[in-house]
């Protein structure tokens, strides 16, 4: 009995305590606080679009081991900034090298991808593009007929 009085006393002292005037709790949210979350918040929906004017190239029939390379262009159409933080092939035959600089909407960029025609007859290969665009990832496509003594014409 003495344990269940001193545990109601210990209750109520603690509520007693725990309460506060949370009226004034508005007062304190400072406006220039507000105002730049609403505006980084605005920010976070605006993305940089990235428009190729040709997603994919096709070599023709090239010889077994020539170098060859196409540059696609591209244009921001987006609203903000476009960053490319990398490019990668499906193999190491194909290398993609890309503007390193932030390209501003309205501006263009370029995309150089070289091919070392290795494979025999007809290869296709893919280079991912990661960007801070919406989708987060573009993809691009050569390809090219690898002859060999066998299949030239």
């Amino acid at each position: 009995m003495k344990n269940g009085i001193l545990m109601l006393a210990a209750v109520g002292a603690l509520l007693f305590t725990s309460c506060k005037d949370n009226n004034n709790a508005s007062e304190k949210v400072k406006a220039e606080n507000v105002e730049s979350a609403a505006e980084r918040d605005a920010q976070a929906t605006v993305y940089p679009k990235m428009e190729f004017e040709e997603s994919e190239h096709d070599f023709g029939n090239i010889p077994k081991g020539k170098n060859v390379e196409h540059t696609f262009t591209f244009t921001n159409t987006g609203q903000a900034p476009l960053v490319i933080t990398d490019a990668t092939s499906t193999c190491g035959c194909t290398v993609p090298s890309y503007t390193k600089e932030p390209i501003q909407p309205g501006e263009t960029g370029e995309m150089l991808v070289k091919f070392n025609g290795s494979g025999n007859g007809q290869v296709t290969k893919t280079v991912t593009v990661r960007a801070n665009t919406e989708s987060g990832t573009e993809r691009l496509r050569i390809k090219a007929f690898v002859e060999t003594e066998e299949n030239a014409s």
